[in-house]
Formats: structure tokens, C-alpha cells, sequence
């Protein structure tokens, strides 16, 4: 008799949901700075988007990355399914380096941002991380906790460029994609991992959470 085959491990539902809006939003590069805390809007957008996570059947745990942004994002989310915000540094934003704190109009005077956005997979931020890293670490960690609730739902609360990586990761497209990739402020990006591969099921949602097809 053939020994029996292991039972392949229950899909994981990951909802990637990027922290809301800032006063420097689309003006600044903030990177891992500290003290940038959501604006009256982004409150009002980290509540609406609560509200549809709540209306899930089910949800296991909220992760944040440390970032007063993504934190004050995450806490109602938890809060309306009765959970605990987990702070789990795998879900920093990318480390900008020398670029942390200068105007988006600034640097897109400078040489290097048409690599940024043309070839990210060959820059690396001054002193910073590389786009490669990057996508390496979001990747890893997502890998790790969705192994902590295997048949569960997991919302990461993260930022814009780190989740660009984790989808185009999840899609096995080329990393200079990630640039054609669009995330807005409190949009979800949800991802079912399973032992047959991940599925990308919604980029950038910002509508009804409820009607997506896990299967």
C-alpha cells in the first residue's frame, strides 16, 4: 500500500490594503520617516475601508507595518472585526535612502528617475533599497503569515510601492512592471495563495469586497 499523500495546505485569502492619504501625498516622498500621520481624508478613507472589510465573512488577523500611516489605517480595520493590530516590519515601505523626505516634483528632475520608472529591477535608492530587495522581503513576509492562517483572511496594511511588488510578484510578471501597476490610498489588492500558485482576484479595489470570487 502506498503511503498516503499529504493533504495540500487551505488557500490563504491576503488583503493588501494601502495605508490612507497624508498631507504630503502625491507632493512627497516620506519613505520611513517618522511622525506622518493620515489627514482628516485619509481618516475618513481608513473608516470607509474598514467598513468593507467588515462586511467579509470573516477575517483572522490585521497586520501594519510600523509607520504612524499604516497603523492609524489598520486600527479601525481591526477594531470592526473585534481584532488587534500586529505591527510586522516586513511591510515597511521601500527604504528611499537619500531620496526620504524630497519633493516628488524635485526628484523627477533628476536623471535617475526616468530608471526608476523605466527599468526599477536595475536602480538601487542612495544609501536605500533596491526594487529587487523590496519585492523579496514584501514577498517573504506575505509567504510567512499566510503560513500562520492557512483557510484564513489575513489584511496587510502596507504602502503603495511594496504592494505594487507583491502583485506583480503574484502575477510572475517582469519587476519593471511594477511601475504600470496603480495604487491608490485605501484601495484593496486581494490575493488567494495556494499550494497550486497565487491568484490575484482585485488591484486597487475600492468597491464591494463581498462579490469577489475565492474559490
Amino acid at each position: 500500500m502506498s503511503p498516503a499523500r499529504p493533504k495540500p495546505a487551505k488557500p490563504t485569502l491576503v488583503l493588501l490594503v494601502r495605508h490612507g492619504q497624508t498631507p504630503t501625498t502625491g507632493k512627497v516622498l516620506p519613505g520611513r520617516a517618522p511622525g506622518l500621520h493620515l489627514s482628516d481624508e485619509g481618516r475618513k478613507q481608513a473608516d470607509a475601508v474598514a467598513q468593507r472589510i467588515a462586511a467579509l465573512k470573516s477575517v483572522d488577523a490585521v497586520y501594519s507595518s510600523p509607520l504612524e500611516r499604516a497603523r492609524e489605517t489598520a486600527a479601525p480595520i481591526a477594531a470592526a472585526r473585534g481584532l488587534r493590530v500586529s505591527v510586522n516590519k516586513g511591510l515597511l515601505e521601500c527604504d528611499f535612502g537619500g531620496w526620504t523626505g524630497d519633493e516628488l516634483k524635485t526628484l523627477a528632475k533628476a536623471p535617475e528617475w526616468r530608471t526608476v520608472q523605466r527599468y526599477p529591477s536595475g536602480f538601487r535608492f542612495p544609501d536605500g533599497e533596491s526594487f529587487p530587495e523590496m519585492q523579496a522581503r514584501i514577498s517573504g513576509t506575505i509567504t510567512d503569515l499566510r503560513a500562520k492562517h492557512p483557510g484564513g483572511t489575513i489584511v496587510c496594511v502596507s504602502h503603495a510601492d511594496p504592494i505594487k511588488a507583491a502583485v506583480a510578484d503574484a502575477l510572475r510578471s517582469h519587476p519593471d512592471q511594477v511601475q504600470r501597476i496603480v495604487i491608490s490610498p485605501c484601495s484593496v489588492s486581494a490575493i488567494l495563495y495556494s499550494d497550486t500558485g497565487p491568484a490575484v482576484l482585485t488591484v486597487n479595489s475600492a468597491g464591494d469586497l463581498t462579490t469577489m470570487k475565492v474559490s
